[in-house]
């Protein structure tokens, strides 16, 4: 049954080992919430500049398709934060740039 509310879509990009395989962190990210999250798509795999040895980075973009009511901010924010938190604990992923802010923080 189709949803009458609008898909949204989020982007991640998250730094991994290199020997993480990326439908691992597909699979984790859709048992986030599965009710809402209708898609999760790989959509670049980097290794280089600003990525440390041996890690990658993988741009994942997820599709939440609302199925009651439009979700509210607070709504899509908790669930971007359990994307992020299943991704770590799963396959050991930090958001890309976390760890430059944090560093950057330290600083000031």
């Amino acid at each position: 049954k189709r949803s009458a509310f609008m898909p949204l879509m989020r982007d991640f990009a998250f730094i991994v080992d290199q020997g993480v395989a990326a439908d691992t962190l597909v699979k984790a990210i859709r048992l986030v919430d599965r009710t809402v999250i209708e898609q999760v798509d790989i959509f670049d795999v980097y290794m280089g500049k600003g990525v440390p040895e041996g890690q990658k980075s993988l741009a994942v973009r997820v599709t939440i398709q609302p199925v009651s009511a439009t979700l509210t901010d607070a709504e899509i924010e908790g669930l971007s934060a359990k994307i992020v938190a299943a991704v770590l604990e799963k396959n050991g992923g930090t958001l890309r740039g976390e760890r430059e802010r944090k560093r950057l923080k330290k600083k000031q």
